[in-house]
């Protein structure tokens, strides 16, 4: 197979079904069928196949989208606090809240293809932690957290954010709670 790029037609195919397919998985778990996943995505089954052989190559593909939006995400971060546009605490609330309410649904993804794509998730939360230990340092350095707070402590908040549809107050709310728990700056709640 060719590294060509798609043509836009194929591009278009492309992207309904993975966008198809992340939903079902969601919604369904990854049990659900090709089938239902082409007719959701309104395209044949055979192009479906074409894009995507196997049923594992179409959730790989998934999470590999997922691994790549975190990696520019977590990236932007870790630039915005090295060239101070961004202080490290801010970076850390503003992951939490990304993921609380811009991810919920990829979170509620990785529960679902749990076991299906091992390897790429654990790529993913290698990948995170490390750019969570690098703000966690800045944030140290700049004396913004408490001295005691870990990487591993901001990956519990991450791991443990509400999932469930919370209202945009109670988001708030719990952002709120988040920093007051990392940072000994009361006047930061700024979520």
């Amino acid at each position: 197979m060719t590294d060509r790029p798609l043509r836009a037609d194929a591009r278009r195919n492309r992207d309904a079904i993975t966008t198809a397919a992340r939903e079902l998985v969601i919604r369904e778990g990854p049990g659900i069928g090709m089938d239902e996943i082409a007719t959701a995505a309104g395209v044949a089954t055979g192009t479906l196949y074409r894009h995507f052989p196997t049923k594992q190559d179409l959730i790989e593909s998934i999470v590999t989208d997922l691994a790549e939006a975190i990696d520019r995400s977590l990236s932007s971060a870790l630039a915005r606090v090295e060239d101070g546009t961004g202080s490290a605490v801010d970076e850390v609330i503003a992951l939490l809240r990304h993921v609380m309410i811009d991810l919920r649904q990829e979170r509620l993804l990785r529960f679902a293809v749990a076991g299906v794509a091992d390897d790429s998730l654990q790529q993913i939360q290698t990948r995170g932690r490390a750019a969570v230990e690098q703000l966690v340092a800045a944030a140290h350095r700049d004396g913004s957290i408490y001295p005691d707070i870990t990487a591993n402590d901001v990956v519990l908040l991450l791991s443990t954010a509400p999932a469930d549809a919370i209202s945009a107050v109670e988001q708030s709310r719990w952002l709120t709670l988040a920093r007051r728990a990392l940072t000994p700056d009361p006047a930061a709640d700024r979520s």
